[in-house]
């Protein structure tokens, strides 16, 4: 048996397992736990809670049932000229031209067989001149319209109207498509007509879109907020390279409005991208697949974007997707569509309902408070029932989201990004589902914003932390009082919630951005070329704003000497120039130097393609090493330490050496950094000093400070003589990788001696009894 279908197996398994258990739970908990006898109040909360872990476990069976069973459609192999023309349409509103530079740089170097075939346009819904000279910079079409009805959808339909290919790409403002885009997407298409011109009418598959994820290169408000870039992936992952993908098998794919492949012809039998919601996506892939068009979702990365930047944008995004959903699911008459398949209801349905999250938050948060500070009966239980129904259910639950999300999600952070985000979508989702709809569509900002006072968002949950201590009190003061331990759950549940309302305070805290510019972890070969030297190394990151590389020799470099700095990938070649910012000597054998990059000469194209035009280097799984206690720490700590940059401008190498001083004074010179030296202290030193490292090269130093045990530093006073002349400044290079070279040899050495003469630990314990 394959590992795969083993896997399929025990995916399985666990599936029926947890249904199993959750069905019991249900059960046992509508007919044994509703208070309906202890008054209203609790009758209301009672019946309250029932009906959201009902309509939860709708939602998670619908999605177990997709996730058991993943349906991966490989990337076909057809024929390069088979590749039809293709319209890329970027939508575009009231973004800067900087970061439609980026997407219209990315979508020019697309891939593809005839690249006469693809047709790239600016749908510029702002009429700015701005654009339309971006447009003709980059040798792409500029398309505008007298009004903006429809907003995003009727600038698509505009942009449709006056193109013609059969394919349609799709691209937001920010999100950059890497170079493969194409190639990869229109290939499903060409594959499946390929397939139907050896079928009847009847029995062929007209495809209607291909989503690709909605990937992303900066941290997310989530990673950042949370200090958490390195060990979570962006909260929109697990959407779009797991739920997304597992809804193939239902043809349920939701349209994530950019990333995207569409079919025109699809698109005309629906009338064009739906006019009458705000979540126009949404809307037009339910209609597409209610025409019987096969829709596929792909997990490969094929653009990235930003994510937003501060807490009332995403406020505004998550807003809009919320009422737009609900907006669209009504008025599409979800349950009653003949159009739409049993599968396809049930998938869409559990889409428009997981919106009402926040009504689901507030009150498995709120149940406990209720009973524990304000004394309101919500479940009637013992602790062995809540052991024998509950605790399984629970854990199988849990288990069954880690195994089936391909450690992208937790139940834990599921509740977490619940419970951050849930204040803010109470009234809106409820107007929407009494048809008070938001009439404006508000495009979310992505340019980066100045750090904003976000504390008057952070009071709903202040309160809840209040409310839930003054719980756990009453619980601890109830067990101690009765001697019952009935109460332990009432705690674990307070607790539980009130991690998650801490962690969603210092979420809304938010925190200091520090950078302009994201880096990509990547390495690149480049080339360092200073006034006397060139040397090769590799990036340790890349951003627009500068670079990290690593060279295996330091070098003299002055701070306002401007440096060529070479990249090569072996797709994209830029030359840029930069000046050093920092140096540092990072794992004892590589000086890692970071460049501030100053003039992208006529590179501009090229270097954002190095950037860019690549999977985002953030995390794609979850650290499992990493506890709720340690999420909780970072948190705490980060937030009470300032942060502290060394910003030497020179490499410090190590040198422990004696030399002649004024030519019979022996010094130790601890380490070098091409300004200063550091002598080791000792009576005798003098204010200034001629010191001689080798023949034909001296050191002129003069005493700066003393820095106590630490020794005494002097500075160079010859260093612009030794650094502009280009025979001292290669002595001091061939010096110095001596002195590299020497220690190397000695580190080498030591192991080598470690290794002969190590004693085995029994060896040794029979020599001590002896």
């Amino acid at each position: 048996m394959s590992k795969g279908n083993t896997k399929a197996i025990r995916n399985r398994a666990w599936l029926f397992f947890n249904i199993g258990w959750t069905v019991v739970y249900l059960l046992w908990r509508t007919f044994r736990t509703v208070p309906l006898h202890d008054g209203i109040v609790s009758a209301v909360a009672g019946i309250s809670l029932l009906v959201v872990e009902i309509f939860g476990m709708f939602e998670a069976f619908v999605h177990y049932f997709n996730m058991h069973k993943i349906e991966n459609h490989e990337i076909p192999v057809v024929p390069p000229e088979e590749y039809p023309d293709i319209d890329v349409l970027i939508a575009t509103y009231n973004e800067p031209p900087e970061l439609l530079y980026k997407t219209v740089n990315g979508c020019v170097h697309m891939e593809y067989p005839d690249k006469n075939k693809v047709h790239i346009y600016i749908c510029d819904d702002g009429n700015r001149s701005e654009m339309k000279e971006l447009a003709q910079k980059m040798g792409v079409g500029y398309l505008n319209r007298e009004d903006h009805k429809g907003a995003k959808a009727g600038n698509l339909n505009h942009a449709m109207s006056v193109t013609s290919s059969p394919l349609i790409a799709t691209f937001d403002a920010d999100m950059i498509p890497r170079r493969e885009f194409l190639m990869v997407t229109a290939a499903y298409f060409v594959d499946q007509e390929i397939k139907n011109r050896e079928l009847e009418e009847k029995d062929r598959i007209k495809i209607g879109f291909i989503q690709t994820p909605q990937s992303f290169y900066n941290p997310d408000l989530f990673q950042f907020n949370l200090f958490s870039e390195s060990t979570i992936p962006n909260e929109q992952d697990y959407f779009y390279k797991d739920v997304q993908v597992s809804r193939n098998k239902s043809n349920s794919v939701i349209y994530g409005g950019s990333n995207t492949l569409i079919s025109r012809e699809a698109l005309n039998d629906v009338g064009g991208f739906y006019t009458k919601s705000i979540t126009e996506d949404f809307a037009t892939g339910m209609l597409i697949q209610g025409k019987g068009y096969k829709c596929l979702a792909i997990n490969h990365v094929l653009a990235s974007g930003l994510s937003p930047t501060d807490l009332k944008s995403l406020i505004n995004q998550r807003v809009r997707w919320g009422r737009g959903c609900i907006q669209t699911g009504r008025k599409m008459h979800l349950i009653f569509n003949l159009k739409l398949k049993f599968k396809q209801k049930i998938n869409y349905l559990a889409s428009v309902w997981y919106w009402y999250a926040s009504w689901k938050r507030l009150i498995y948060i709120m149940s406990p408070i209720l009973f524990a500070t304000f004394g309101v009966m919500v479940v009637k239980c013992t602790l062995m029932e809540v052991l024998i129904f509950w605790l399984p259910m629970y854990i199988s639950s849990n288990i069954s989201l880690k195994m089936m999300s391909r450690n992208i999600r937790t139940t834990k952070w599921t509740n977490l990004y619940e419970t951050i985000i849930f204040p803010f979508m109470l009234i809106p989702t409820l107007l929407e589902t009494f048809c008070i709809s938001m009439k404006k569509f508000k495009v979310t900002k992505k340019e980066r914003k100045q750090e904003e006072r976000n504390w008057p968002y952070a009071i709903p949950h202040a309160i809840l932390v209040v409310l839930s201590v003054i719980g756990i009190v009453n619980c601890i003061s109830w067990t101690f009082a009765t001697g019952r331990i009935d109460y332990i759950v009432i705690l674990f549940w307070l607790f539980l919630n009130l991690y998650n309302i801490v962690m969603s305070l210092f979420f809304i805290l938010g925190r200091k951005t520090v950078r302009n510019a994201e880096r990509q972890k990547v390495s690149i070969p480049c080339v360092v070329k200073t006034r006397f030297e060139e040397m090769e190394g590799v990036t340790e990151d890349i951003s627009e704003s500068g670079t990290s590389i690593y060279l295996n020799v330091p070098c003299d470099i002055e701070e306002d000497e401007p440096v060529t700095l070479t990249l090569d990938d072996g797709y994209y070649h830029a030359e840029v120039e930069g000046r050093v910012v920092s140096v540092a000597n990072r794992d004892g054998k590589r000086w890692r130097y970071a460049f501030k990059i100053v003039d992208l000469k006529d590179s501009r194209a090229e270097y954002c393609q190095l950037i860019y035009d690549r999977e985002p280097s953030l995390p794609t799984n979850l650290d499992e090493s990493q506890s709720s206690f340690e999420d909780l720490k970072k948190n705490v700590t980060k937030r009470m330490v300032n942060s502290e940059f060394h910003n030497r401008k020179k490499a410090r190498i190590p040198v422990n050496k004696t030399f002649l001083a004024d030519g019979y004074n022996e010094v130790m010179m601890v380490n070098y950094n091409y300004d200063y030296v550091l002598l080791e202290k000792r009576l005798g030193l003098g204010r200034f000093l001629e010191l001689e490292l080798e023949d034909g090269l001296k050191l002129e130093l003069g005493k700066y400070r003393e820095l106590g045990r630490g020794g005494i530093l002097y500075r160079v006073e010859n260093e612009a003589e030794l650094y502009e002349d280009f025979v001292l400044h290669t002595k001091i290079r061939e010096w110095i990788m001596k002195l590299l070279a020497l220690e190397e040899n000695q580190v080498e050495e030591k192991a080598q001696y470690s290794k002969k003469h190590v004693v085995k630990e029994d060896e040794f314990s029979e020599m001590e009894c002896l």
